[in-house]
């Protein structure tokens, strides 16, 4: 019935339940399930999981390429599955539990997984749970809306789990790239140096006798959830514009620009919107996530080619892939994360890397992760990989928040994800920064006029001026520093 799904007719026994097949698990276990960013996840295990723990003790370590979808993490947090979760995730109900202490969240660079799990500073997995759209006469899993670390976690679990979505079209065969590093010492360089280069196959290669159960579904992806562009991300949008024009007229970079990276969110997303329409021609990305905004640029013929992991998108612009997939395979490939994310190809590159901060403070040190310093929202994900190693490092916010009670530009970040510097630029809705080549001390006032809400300008300005009359490389006033996170924390506003 399923032999164009399953070519290998050793593995048709192998079908079973999920019921069946979450039997496989036991407490303490190390699990690799794919997913990354809400597309190409496992749908029936983490139900049949849940379901399991909510009849008998089941509690794992969860280890995946970065988000899941479908409520996923939700259902196994409710239901006490995790103990341990790592690399990224999205989920509220998960958040909370994360935040409470519950469970014991490790965020990581999306580059690193795989590799602390060949060098053995991670502990193996024991089971890979891997949706496929389909498996090789040879065995091997070919993969569906993302890669992220389904390989490494293919390749190194006792047992592996393959569920073949049936939403998902057998024409996504070769739209992947499967290329796995050489083991240390003496690996050789990725021998990556165009964004349309392809290194390996087209399907992940296992033995299939470690093929333990094959579970079919039939659900797509969740949808993207990032809002539309509003007046706000459309004024970042042409900052970033009038900046990479700038960058061309200097005869740093041509008309097609540098290969792109963008975060995941509704303001990356619609950065890259915005570039519809503008000068630039014959562009690329090498990316981690594409999102609506790749998809409608290779429409409008200004992008020429995409390279990621994942294919995150509306319901809308899913089916319309979905529905043209022969015509995209030729301009996208997605690959492994620890691939997409390498910073030896992202350094090669010289990639433009665009992400998102939640807040930054006045000499360009960026917080993208904890909320008052404390409380986990996301993960780094990857913008650590591209910040880090890429040509050009840029990280947009809006300038205020929650009807402007919080300001995105504070005196010190609460915490610090990306130091001043791996910082470039920073830009909002009011303006943008260029960092390159100047100093703390010069980096302020920049700041606080281009890129700061107009309710917030004075009150920095004074800080900053206080802080430099005590003196100091990087001017603070330490017992000040933080003071308006504090009384965010107290009263629900910043401002004095």
């Amino acid at each position: 019935m399923y032999q164009d799904r399953i070519r290998h007719p050793g593995l048709l026994d192998k079908i079973m339940s999920a019921d069946q097949a979450a039997t496989l698990f036991h407490n303490g276990m190390r699990v690799g399930m794919s997913g990354f960013t809400r597309a190409g996840d496992a749908k029936a295990l983490p139900r049949a999981l849940a379901e399991r723990a909510r009849r008998e003790p089941l509690s794992l370590t969860l280890i995946t390429g970065a988000s899941l979808g479908n409520g996923s993490d939700g259902l196994m947090a409710e239901a006490g599955v995790l103990a341990r979760r790592m690399p990224f995730q999205v989920d509220p109900v998960l958040r909370g539990k994360i935040n409470n202490g519950e469970v014991m969240f490790v965020d990581q660079h999306l580059s690193e997984t795989a590799e602390q799990l060949r060098s053995g500073n991670l502990a193996a997995v024991d089971i890979a749970v891997i949706e496929a759209t389909a498996i090789t006469a040879a065995g091997a899993i070919i993969p569906t809306m993302s890669v992220g670390n389904s390989a490494a976690f293919a390749q190194q679990a006792a047992q592996v789990i393959i569920e073949i979505n049936l939403s998902t079209p057998l024409a996504l065969e070769g739209l992947h790239d499967i290329y796995i590093p050489q083991a240390l010492p003496g690996r050789a360089p990725i021998p990556l140096t165009r964004v349309d280069q392809r290194l390996g196959g087209t399907a992940i290669a296992i033995d299939p006798a470690r093929i333990a159960a094959i579970v079919i579904t039939d659900s797509p992806d969740s949808p993207s959830n990032a809002l539309p562009p509003d007046a706000e991300t459309q004024a970042i949008a042409g900052h970033v514009i009038a900046f990479l024009q700038g960058e061309v007229a200097a005869g740093r970079m041509g008309p097609e620009l540098l290969p792109l990276q963008a975060g995941i969110g509704t303001i990356a997303n619609a950065v890259l919107h915005g570039l519809i329409g503008s000068p630039f021609r014959n562009m690329t990305m090498y990316s981690e996530v594409l999102q609506d905004s790749a998809i409608a640029l290779l429409d409008s013929g200004q992008l020429a080619f995409a390279s990621a992991s994942s294919i995150t998108l509306s319901a809308s612009m899913h089916q319309k892939l979905m529905n043209n997939i022969d015509h995209y395979r030729s301009k996208i490939v997605l690959r492994p994360q620890e691939i997409s994310n390498h910073p030896e190809i992202v350094r090669r590159l010289g990639i433009i890397a665009l992400n998102t901060a939640l807040e930054f403070d006045i000499y360009g040190n960026v917080n993208s992760t904890h909320v008052c310093g404390t409380h986990m929202m996301n993960g780094i994900g990857g913008s650590g990989d591209f910040a880090r190693n890429g040509q050009l490092s840029m990280f947009v916010s809006k300038s205020a928040a929650k009807g402007g009670k919080v300001s995105s530009v504070v005196p010190m970040v609460s915490h610090v994800d990306h130091t001043e510097h791996d910082v470039d630029v920073l830009v909002t809705e009011w303006g943008y920064a260029d960092l390159r080549g100047l100093a703390p001390r010069e980096r302020a006032p920049l700041i606080i006029e281009r890129c700061t809400h107009p309710d917030y300008r004075a009150p920095l300005r004074a800080y900053f001026e206080a802080a430099c009359q005590r003196g100091g490389h990087t001017p603070h006033l330490l017992e000040q520093a933080l003071s308006w996170h504090a009384r965010y924390r107290q009263g629900g506003g910043m401002l004095a």
